[in-house]
Parts: C-alpha cells; sequence; structure tokens
C-alpha cells in the first residue's frame, strides 16, 4: 500500500463550493474551519478518543463495480478493530485525526473510462487528462432536473 495526501478538493463550477457533505467536511478541515458544536466527522473522533482508541490509518481498499471501499483502522490497547466506511468519511476522519491514508497502488493505474455509450466526437475512453477536459466542460443541466 501506498500513502497518499490530501492536495485539493474538486469543486462545483457554478457555486464554487463542495458538492457532497463529506467534500464540504473534508473542505472545512483542510481550511482549519472549527465549530462550536461538533458535526459528524468531527463527533466519530470524539466516539473513538473517549474510548479510548486512535485512528492510525484509513486505507482505500479496493474497487468493486464502480464503488470504492476503504478502512479505519482503530487501535484501542492491544485491541486492532477494522471499520468498512466510505472513502470520502474515511478522509474526513483521517484529517480530523491527522492519520495517515493509504491506498492499493493498483488502484493508482485506474486512469481511463469506459463510456457507455460515446457521444459524436468523444472517445471510447479517456485517459486521465481528457477525462478532467471533459468533466470541466460538463453542464449540470447535462444531467438533467434532480426530482424527489
Amino acid at each position: 500500500m501506498l500513502e497518499v495526501k490530501v492536495v485539493h478538493l474538486g469543486l462545483d463550477r457554478s457555486s464554487n463550493t463542495p458538492v457532497p457533505s463529506e467534500a464540504s467536511a473534508i473542505a472545512m478541515e483542510l481550511a482549519g474551519v472549527k465549530f462550536s458544536r461538533p458535526l459528524t466527522h468531527d463527533l466519530v473522533k470524539q466516539v473513538v478518543t473517549s474510548m479510548g482508541g486512535r485512528l492510525r490509518r484509513i486505507s482505500i481498499t479496493k474497487v468493486q463495480e464502480n464503488t470504492y471501499f476503504a478502512e479505519l483502522e482503530i487501535h484501542q490497547g492491544d485491541n486492532v478493530v477494522r471499520i468498512d466506511a466510505r472513502p470520502s468519511d474515511s478522509i474526513a476522519v483521517a484529517l480530523r485525526f491527522g492519520a495517515p491514508i493509504y491506498t492499493q497502488e493498483d488502484l493508482l493505474g485506474i486512469s481511463s473510462i469506459d463510456l457507455v455509450e460515446p457521444g459524436p466526437g468523444e472517445p471510447d475512453s479517456l485517459d486521465a487528462d481528457s477525462l478532467k477536459s471533459y468533466l470541466e466542460k460538463l453542464d449540470p443541466e447535462d444531467f438533467g432536473k434532480f426530482v424527489p
């Protein structure tokens, strides 16, 4: 496994803000923003710490059916507990603990995404730079209106 660092966070083009709540939690921790009451990821840290545990590391372990998986590795004395978690939540918690973030080396090699039905002028797959360019050109309206 390789240690990785959070360098920057992608933002919504139109609002210049993180999209999911986990991204907001990561952004707030990176910016050093603190609240008078604990947010969810702060609460996780308080629970683990108050039970005598500490987050030793998180590991982003695999991708299965386009879903990434991660584990929190919590040490409590001689006891080690591994907890399944979403990578976004894991990263937000790791940043609060100052814990290292690891990933499987083969996950870093995933550099292209196959498009189900490429449109006119779109390639069958995109390398990392092409994907970035493709995503930057997307408009939220391309996904339609959300109706709960």
